[in-house]
C-alpha cells in the first residue's frame, strides 16, 4: 500500500459515518468540500449552513446527481445568530467554519458588518460547538490574517486567535479547535483568474497588473479540501495547518493566459500586499515542516492529554514562508497547464 493510499484511507476513517456541518457552505470551498465528501468519502450527513436561500437552491440542484442517498442537507442561518447555530449543530460531529465577509473593499467600507460576521460570528460558532459537544472544529483562515494591513485581515487575525484560544475552554470535553490557512484559491470568486478571463472574453488584449513585482501562492480547491481533511484527521487542538505550495508571478500568470498581452501597471490597491505571507519569523520557533505542509503549534498548553506532539522537522530560526521568497515556482508553461483544470 502506497503512502498516498494510507493518507486517503486515514481521511476516510475520520469522516466515515460522521455528521459534518460547513458554515458558508455555498461558497467555492463548500462546494468543493461537499463534492469530495459525497464522491470519495462516506459521511452520514453533510449540512450546508448559510444565509442565502437562492445559493442553497442552486447548490441543491447542482448536487442532485451526486447525492442519491440524501446525505446533503441545507440549513438557512447566519453565524451572527448563536441560537440558530445551536439548533443547526444538534447531533453534529465536525464543523468546518468557512463563513466570512472576504472582499477587502467591502470590509473597509462596512467595518462594523465585517466585525459582526468575522469576529462575533466566530465567537458564536465556538460557543455553540462547545455547548453542543461537537468533536472537531476547523476554521478557515487566510494569508491576510498574517501581519494584516486591511480590516479583513485584522478580523481574521482575531478570529484565528479566538479559535486557538477556544481549546482553553474545552475542559474535559472531547473537542479540538484548529486552523487551516491558505491564500487566494485559484479560480475562486474574487481572485485574479476569473477577472483576467472576463477581460479576455470581452476581446481585450491588456491585462492590468497592480505591480509587476507581485507574487502569489498557487493552491487549488482540491488542495484546500485535502488540508482541511488533514486537520480534521490529525489536529489535537490549537494548530495552524499550512500547505507547502508553489509560488508564481502575476505577470507570468497573465502571459500564461494571454501570450504576448500588454500588461500595464496600474498601482497597488489599498490593503493589498506585494507578496502573500503564511508564516512569519515570529511563528518560526513553533513551526514544523512536513512533506506537504507546515504546522504552527500553539504556544500555550491547555491540558496534557490534548498537547500536540510535533513529529516533523523544525524550521530554521527566522524562517519566513512568503510567496516572494518561496523555493518552489511555477513557470509560464506550468501555469498554462494548471489553468486547464481551473
Amino acid at each position: 500500500m502506497s503512502v498516498m493510499e494510507v493518507s486517503v484511507n486515514s481521511m476516510q476513517d475520520i469522516v466515515k459515518d460522521k455528521v459534518i456541518l460547513v458554515t458558508g457552505g455555498t461558497g467555492s470551498f463548500g462546494k468543493a468540500f461537499a463534492r469530495c465528501l459525497l464522491t470519495q468519502h462516506d459521511p452520514k450527513k453533510l449540512i450546508i449552513y448559510s444565509r442565502d436561500e437562492f445559493k442553497q437552491f442552486q447548490m441543491q440542484n447542482e448536487f442532485k446527481a451526486l447525492d442519491p442517498d440524501n446525505r446533503l442537507r441545507f440549513f438557512i442561518g447566519d453565524v451572527r445568530d448563536e441560537a440558530r447555530l445551536r439548533r443547526a449543530l444538534d447531533g453534529v460531529d465536525y464543523v468546518v467554519h468557512a463563513a466570512a465577509l472576504k472582499q477587502v473593499p467591502a470590509c473597509e467600507y462596512n467595518p462594523g458588518e465585517a466585525i459582526k460576521t468575522n469576529i462575533h460570528g466566530a465567537q458564536n460558532v465556538i460557543e455553540a460547538c462547545l455547548d453542543r459537544n461537537v468533536q472537531k472544529v476547523v476554521a478557515l483562515s487566510t494569508d491576510k490574517a498574517v501581519n494584516p494591513v486591511n480590516l479583513y485581515g485584522g478580523t481574521k487575525l482575531v478570529s484565528d486567535k479566538l479559535f486557538i484560544s477556544a481549546n482553553a475552554y474545552a475542559g474535559a470535553k472531547d473537542i479540538s479547535f484548529s486552523i487551516v490557512r491558505y491564500g487566494n484559491v485559484a479560480g475562486s470568486r474574487g481572485s485574479v483568474i476569473p477577472f483576467f478571463r472576463g477581460l479576455l472574453e470581452q476581446g481585450k488584449r491588456e491585462l492590468p497588473i497592480t505591480d509587476h513585482r507581485m507574487t502569489r501562492f498557487w493552491i487549488s480547491l482540491p488542495e484546500g479540501v485535502d488540508l482541511v481533511l488533514k486537520a480534521l484527521s490529525e489536529a489535537k487542538g490549537g494548530e495552524t495547518f499550512i500547505s507547502r505550495i508553489p509560488s508564481f508571478k502575476i505577470t507570468d500568470l497573465a502571459q500564461a493566459m494571454a501570450p504576448g498581452c500588454i500588461m500595464p501597471e496600474v498601482g497597488i490597491r489599498e490593503g493589498e500586499k506585494l507578496h502573500e505571507v503564511m508564516i512569519t519569523a515570529e511563528d518560526a520557533p513553533y513551526t514544523y515542516e512536513y512533506e506537504k505542509h507546515f504546522v504552527i503549534y500553539p504556544q500555550i498548553v491547555w491540558s496534557e492529554h490534548k498537547t500536540p506532539e510535533p513529529t516533523g522537522k523544525k524550521v530554521p530560526e527566522g524562517f519566513v514562508y512568503s510567496s516572494g521568497s518561496n523555493d518552489q515556482w511555477l513557470s509560464v508553461e506550468e501555469l498554462r497547464e494548471r489553468l486547464q483544470e481551473v
